[in-house]
């Protein structure tokens, strides 16, 4: 243990709560309490109470309630242990020791620090000569100036393959260190490790104590086959567990109850420089649970706004899906979608703050989000669509753990299925043809939601049932999700297998999907192996020649067995004649249905281990619902134009 219960104790002992809150908080004597305006509200009266004998704090307005550990994590966003060793430094005690296993590692990971920010002194270095005037020019054209610029150490990766390489080892770095901290590209095929980022402007990726773990690279050239390039998994950087921005956001956030997210580093650029400091963003990935709870320790209802076009809206229900689970009472997430074809950044230089102030204060609950999703894709005209629906909405409530929350995200949604779907005895709404009846394409806009737009007993909306977008969310096929290779039931590996394999068999859909790829949770080691194959040859091909189709030897070893996976069943999409959109029809829909049956599972685990603890009505209820949701997986409905191209595929001669 880390931090023993008797350290805790007497930095507690020696730092008063009053002399730690009262850093934040202007406290009055109130009897034997004191009394404050709520650190986490705005308020007139006083409803804060900090009580030194107890060695707590309260907070009526709120509910808060704490020791002054929490109160540090809860005002400045901090974890434990960060809390803990600033109050111990404060009190004048010293903390325990570490291992020499663990002091050797904290020497490792410095020395890796200390190389991250050379590098990113040499590409701030860069931007201001001759070699960076183009960067800078594109800076400039993006509103990015000086202030912007050294406020978030923006630099320029010079083109030449070694430039970065030959600087650090001027600096006594090794090559084997650059490697570990990901700045050069390491493979069996590539001769001599050479920079990862080349002719890139470079943005720096810190951790919560504002120390550089990684780089995000955006290409100056149109031909670059991805625009933007992240590091590399390393030590240091763990994409799916970092925000960008964090560490200089989460003070802003806790001072203002609010944390805004949006897509790229630019847009969070622009609306820090627009003054919404409280800003940013997931690194080219769709949000990860761990990037929810630190947004959830920064603010409980984080303002996810993205574009409004299609990639923007996939990536709003993505976070849908992963946030379900863990809503609570005032905990959730509201959605800001920006007119379509403008980003944050496009706003903010067009219409200034006001026009991003009222985009934010637009946006729209998680509930109404949820609803236009299922509903604008759902066909309506025969009684067995119509309850599927009802099926589906009520089964995706069933992962909501919180067992109050539950009730009232049923009731609010029974009530709209009651406005928009027939009673029994008669017809309530119009069901002549196509999705979605009683629902209007495009409802979902600033000030509108739920009850803006026409859900009405006559409303007609939606789009024919043969007109679904291809950006339009997937759900996985009847057939698809009883083939025992996408059994929500049994392993991962099946399905991690043909993801990977389809792939590896068609790389022109890696530059399509490789972000959605590199988020998923994969367990088999060979279709890990195989992904970060995918990956990195993905990333050669963006700075250089097409690297070589053959594979190392390792890697093709791993995917040979995870051809022995899949060779029982009928799958075909990897193979390389096969038609290349139903290859990618049955792809899109096995990342659906991996990434639904993954968080299933992470949540059969949760109420097996709430059920173990509490053998409570409740838990046991969470726990059938679970099951319930995993074995009728296959029910979830289906897009039939998917069917078809399946089938043609299967029996074309």
């Amino acid at each position: 243990m880390r931090f023993p219960p008797s350290i805790l104790e007497e930095i507690r002992a020696r730092l008063p709560v009053t002399a730690v809150v009262g850093r934040r908080v202007r406290l009055t004597k109130a009897g034997r309490e004191w009394k404050g305006l709520s650190p986490f509200n705005a308020e007139k009266t006083p409803s804060f109470y900090v009580n030194d004998h107890k060695g707590f704090y309260h907070c009526f307005s709120s509910g808060k309630h704490g020791d002054i550990f929490t109160f540090l994590m809860e005002t400045e966003g901090v974890s434990f242990p960060e809390a803990v060793e600033r109050l111990a430094a404060d009190a004048g005690v010293t903390l325990p020791k570490v291992s020499e296993e663990a002091r050797a590692e904290e020497e490792r990971r410095r020395g890796l620090h200390e190389i991250m920010d050379m590098a990113a002194r040499f590409f701030e270095a860069n931007l201001a000569k001759k070699e960076g005037a183009q960067a800078s020019r594109y800076l400039d054209g993006r509103g990015l100036g000086r202030e912007a610029r050294e406020r978030f150490r923006l630099g320029y990766a010079l083109p030449d393959r070694f430039a970065l390489r030959e600087h650090l080892a001027a600096q006594g770095v090794d090559a084997d260190a650059m490697i570990e901290a990901g700045l050069l590209v390491n493979r069996e095929d590539v001769a001599v490790p050479h920079d990862r980022f080349r002719d890139r402007i470079m943005f720096p990726i810190t951790d919560v104590r504002g120390r550089v773990i990684a780089f995000g690279g955006r290409a100056m050239s149109a031909d670059a086959p991805a625009k933007y390039l992240n590091s590399s998994e390393t030590p240091l950087f763990h994409k799916g567990h970092v925000l960008y921005n964090h560490q200089a956001a989460r003070k802003a956030a806790h001072d203002k109850s609010s944390v805004v997210v949006v897509e790229g580093y630019v847009d969070v650029i622009a609306m820090t420089m627009a003054g919404f400091p409280h800003t940013v963003a997931p690194l080219g990935t769709a949000l990860t649970e761990d990037q929810l709870n630190l947004l959830w320790r920064m603010a409980p209802e984080p303002i996810l706004c993205f574009d409004g076009d299609g990639a923007g809206r996939r990536a709003a229900y993505r976070a849908i899906d992963v946030a379900l689970p863990h809503l609570v009472a005032g905990q959730s997430l509201r959605f800001a979608l920006l007119p379509e074809g403008q980003d944050p950044d496009d706003l903010a230089r067009s219409g200034g703050a006001s026009a991003i102030a009222k985009v934010l204060d637009n946006a729209q609950p998680l509930v109404d989000l949820l609803w236009m999703r299922e509903v604008e894709v759902a066909s309506l005209d025969t009684p067995e669509r119509r309850a599927a629906l009802e099926k589906r909405l009520f089964g995706l409530l069933a992962g909501i753990r919180d067992e109050d929350l539950r009730r009232h995200y049923r009731a609010e949604i029974g009530e709209r299925l009651r406005q928009l779907l027939p009673q029994s005895g008669g017809r309530r709404g119009n069901y002549g043809s196509g999705r979605g009846q009683g629902y209007q394409q495009g409802s979902f806009q600033q000030g509108a939601g739920y009850g803006g737009q026409n859900f009405g007993r006559n409303g007609r909306g939606g789009r024919d049932a043969r007109q679904r977008p291809g950006n339009a969310p997937l759900r996985a096929s009847p057939s698809l999700a009883r083939h025992p290779l996408f059994a929500a039931t049994s392993a991962g590996a099946p399905r991690e297998a043909l993801i990977v394999l389809t792939l590896l068999a068609h790389p022109e859909l890696m530059h399509r999907y490789g972000e959605d790829v590199t988020s998923l949770d994969f367990v088999n080691a060979d279709a890990l192996r195989l992904r970060a194959c995918l990956i990195d040859r993905e990333a050669l091909a963006m700075d250089g020649p097409k690297p070589s189709s053959s594979l190392p030897q390792e890697v093709a070893l791993a995917a040979e067995r995870l051809r022995v996976v899949v060779r029982h069943g009928d799958v075909w999409a990897f193979d390389r004649d096969a038609e290349l959109s139903a290859v990618e029809e049955i792809l899109r829909q096995a990342l659906t249905l991996h990434r639904r049956a993954f968080t299933l599972h992470s949540e059969l685990k949760a109420a097996e281990r709430a059920l173990a603890d509490d053998e409570s009505e409740a838990n046991l209820a969470w726990l059938t619902e679970v099951r319930t949701q995993l074995t009728s997986l296959d029910g979830a409905e289906a897009d039939r134009e998917a069917a078809k191209k399946m089938s043609t595929s299967r029996n074309r001669p």
